[in-house]
């Protein structure tokens, strides 16, 4: 019956009911043994570990996927986001500017780098707030200021040892400092598509006066101020920046000036302030007299009319007595008028009584008159 049904039906399991599969042994790692414990008479040499705990041992295949595997880091600092790079990076140490300017020369807290558009901004940036005086005194810069640390300090150094001794000469402090402008990212004097301003890169500052502690005001522009005072302001600040710009260099700084630490070629540097004169109370109605050590003047020649008896013609004498080409030309004039009368006369004469006779008859001969046409108005 077994080889009949096997010649019938060849596949004998083909319907039937799966059979359960035994279960293949779990091949366990073995467990690594401990090591021994280290002798208490074995010198120290380096501090002691804290016990292992048992672990058990990778097996072949195990130690090759691991191999192959990336490293368990190596995906999640892939997906981090590159704000949490930098924020991860430290932050790069303060400049030596800087750490100079401490808070017994300047109240300037550090500001973070500006990126604006273009070439706007700038790096290692504060925020000039005031300036400490030697006497521990402060001058608050009204707005406060952002500058760049270099430019910062550079107006703390100028207003510490130049105008402070200047200003105590008046018996007075400085007490504050009027900011115009600092840093504005835009072109030269606020001109739309013209170059890149120093103010663009926070390396410039305009000052427009300076207040005393008992209330008075010094405008750097001001033609009252005594001169003395604004030429060695002038002085001082064109020896400590670069460019200084005010009355007389544009017609964008008659009230204010400049001052930037831009940096040219061979050093150059630029120095236009025109320091003017204090105009006059009251307008003088004469001119000045002419002071005596002067040379004479050149003076025009005048026309001196003298009545000629006979002709009445007018001499021009000048101071070196001689005749103007204008009374030249009028005595030759007069010299043809007398020729031709003398003509005249010769002719009547040979004429003969006829003619005088005539000439006489004429002359008593009454004229006829014109009737005056009487005005008519309407």
């Amino acid at each position: 019956m077994a080889a009949r049904r096997s010649a019938l039906f060849p596949w004998p399991d083909l319907f039937a009911p799966p059979r359960p599969r035994p279960h293949r042994a779990v091949h366990r790692t073995a467990v690594v043994p401990l090591p021994k414990p280290r002798p208490a008479e074995a010198p120290a040499t380096r501090p002691p570990e804290p016990p292992a705990t048992a672990e058990r041992a990778p097996s072949a295949d195990h130690g090759k996927a691991a191999e192959k595997a990336p490293p368990a880091d190596h995906g999640k600092t892939a997906d981090k986001a590159p704000d949490d790079k930098a924020a991860e990076q430290a932050p790069p140490p303060p400049s030596a500017c800087r750490l100079a300017l401490t808070e017994e020369i300047a109240i300037a807290p550090s500001v973070p780098d500006i990126r604006g558009p273009g070439a706007c901004g700038g790096e290692d940036l504060v925020r000039l707030e005031a300036i400490v005086l030697p006497d521990k005194r402060k001058v608050s810069l009204k707005p406060a200021a952002v500058l760049r640390c270099t430019m910062a300090a550079t107006i703390a150094d100028w207003v510490r040892s130049d105008i402070a001794p200047l200003v105590a000469g008046l018996g007075s402090t400085v007490s504050e400092l009027d900011n115009l402008d600092s840093f504005e990212c835009r072109g030269r004097n606020g001109v739309p598509g013209a170059q890149l301003s120093e103010h663009g890169r926070a390396n410039a500052l305009d000052v427009r006066a300076f207040k005393l502690a008992n209330g008075r005001s010094i405008l750097l522009t001001d033609r009252s101020v005594p001169r003395d005072l604004r030429e060695s302001m002038l002085h001082s600040a064109c020896t400590r920046f670069t460019t200084v710009l005010g009355p007389g260099s544009d017609a964008y700084h008659e009230d204010h000036i400049h001052l930037d630490r831009m940096e040219r070629r061979n050093n150059y540097r630029i120095c236009q302030w025109d320091v003017l004169d204090p105009l006059p109370a009251v307008a003088p109605l004469l001119p000045a007299e002419r002071p005596g050590e002067a040379p004479p003047r050149q003076v025009a020649a005048k026309d001196n009319p003298k009545a000629d008896a006979k002709s009445g013609a007018k001499t021009d004498s000048k101071p070196d007595g001689s005749k103007s080409e204008n009374t030249k030309s009028e005595n030759t004039k007069l010299e043809n008028k007398k020729s031709k009368n003398t003509k005249s006369d010769d002719a009547k004469r040979d004429a003969g009584d006829s003619d005088s006779m005539e000439s006489k008859r004429a002359a008593t001969k009454p004229q006829p008159t014109k009737k005056r046409r009487q005005n008519r108005r309407f």
